[in-house]
């Protein structure tokens, strides 16, 4: 199984009690089977033109209202970052550990690579952050840090987390013990799924790579919207959802007014950038009159 796919689906199954992964994993067989005995839906699915947002936003619209929701969450994932070539395969793998954790209670991760063990760890952080407030990110962000300090700088718990030989459970307790309810629940879990996830010799790596990991997942869930004049509700309300189908996130606005843009938004979410205002369009005329090109482009016209 692709490590995110992997981390994001240790997230959600381990969470389950027994009814419910027991519906869930119903869910996923029955999907599995209806993506083999489908040729058209597997198209879909395998289309490399689709970017896997699309891919997610159509896997959505089929499930939605008809499977549980944690299945959904975990269908529309694996579309999402799955390469299109594997989405099919992915969802049978999900269904084949559901039906192994609801038969053997065990959810077996196998030792990875440092790269794929950070990505393994940082599926598990998708799953825990889509339904965290914008507001904790900041909070979860300087808890991991410190935490990771706090392991730096103590030679005796340092010597403990990175033992490989050690035994998990002792390794969970010791990590339990010292932050227990003095950090946020979700910067306990994934300290927790660092050790259990990642790999020993790389637990402050992981954990510094989780604190860039959380920050770059801020920036996608806030807007920066730059605008000549007030956006009324109605605006605001299409932008959110343009931008939350664009992105996969449930994005929030940051709105400033700047009159010097004439007409038109700025909108900077992540490390895209939108220009759609007037003085941009007028920027963008300017550099095509300076270099030629439209001049150029007037004299290769066939009228």
């Amino acid at each position: 199984m692709l490590p995110k796919l992997e981390g994001f689906a240790a997230a959600l199954l381990n969470s389950l009690d027994g009814p419910v992964l027991a519906t869930v994993t119903s869910d996923l067989t029955s999907l599995e089977q209806t993506v083999l005995s489908r040729a058209e839906l597997r198209a879909v699915l395998s289309d490399t033109s689709i970017v896997g947002v699309a891919r997610g936003h159509i896997v959505g619209d089929l499930l939605r209202g008809k499977v549980h929701e944690t299945t959904l969450r975990l269908a529309v994932y694996a579309a999402e970052w799955a390469p299109a070539q594997e989405v099919a395969h992915s969802i049978a793998e999900l269904a084949f550990v559901a039906r192994v954790l609801q038969e053997s209670g065990e959810f077996d991760q196998r030792m990875l690579g440092l790269l794929a063990a950070r990505k393994r760890v940082g599926g598990f952080a998708d799953a825990l952050l889509d339904g965290v407030e914008t507001s904790q990110f900041a909070v979860v962000e300087n808890e991991l840090f410190q935490w990771a300090r706090t392991i730096e700088g103590n030679q005796a718990l340092r010597r403990l987390l990175l033992d490989r030989d050690a035994a998990l459970e002792s390794r969970e307790g010791a990590t339990r013990q010292l932050l227990g309810d003095k950090v946020n629940a979700i910067t306990l879990r994934l300290a927790l799924y660092v050790i259990e996830g990642g790999r020993p010799r790389d637990v402050v790596g992981t954990l510094d790579f989780l604190v860039d990991y959380v920050a770059r997942a801020r920036d996608w869930r806030v807007a920066r919207v730059h605008t000549a004049r007030a956006l009324d509700d109605a605006s605001q309300a299409q932008l959110v959802g343009s931008l939350t189908a664009l992105t996969g996130k449930n994005v929030e606005l940051q709105i400033a007014e700047d009159p010097a843009l004439l007409g038109g938004v700025l909108v900077e979410v992540g490390d895209l950038r939108l220009d759609a205002t007037t003085r941009g369009r007028l920027g963008a005329l300017h550099d095509a009159v300076s270099s030629g090109r439209l001049y150029e482009s007037a004299l290769n016209r066939n009228d």
